[in-house]
């Protein structure tokens, strides 16, 4: 069975950083192409970030270009999601994605809330 759990959300100020991570779980990341998208109340789910499966290439959503940065470790079946410089727009809830064959997957989220 597949499962996805995101985790490291929380509270940061202006300018800090945080590190969101991905659990899998019934399949191995390294086989499908990663992503995290981030969702604020009312508004659609929005790519933030993708890692292909086999070779490493990311991408990133414009306005994360520069502050964040997605990777992922075969070893431990995870991905993560390392987020500098934090702005207030950042706040919203975090979701890991993982697609492979034809199918896709979804964590439940995490929070990530940026004031001070």
């Amino acid at each position: 069975q597949v499962q996805l759990v995101e985790s490291g959300g929380g509270l940061a100020q202006p300018g800090g950083s945080l590190r969101l991570s991905c659990a899998a779980s019934g399949f191995t990341v390294g086989s499908a192409v990663m992503s995290w998208y981030r969702q604020v109340p009312g508004a659609e789910r929005d790519w933030v970030a993708g890692i292909t499966k086999g070779v490493d290439i990311s991408n990133y959503a414009d306005s994360v270009k520069g502050r964040f940065t997605i990777s992922r470790d075969n070893a431990e079946n995870m991905v993560y999601l390392q987020m500098n410089r934090l702005e207030p727009e950042d706040t919203a809830v975090y979701f890991c994605k993982a697609a492979r064959a034809s199918s896709e997957y979804w964590g439940r989220g995490t929070q990530v809330t940026v004031s001070s």
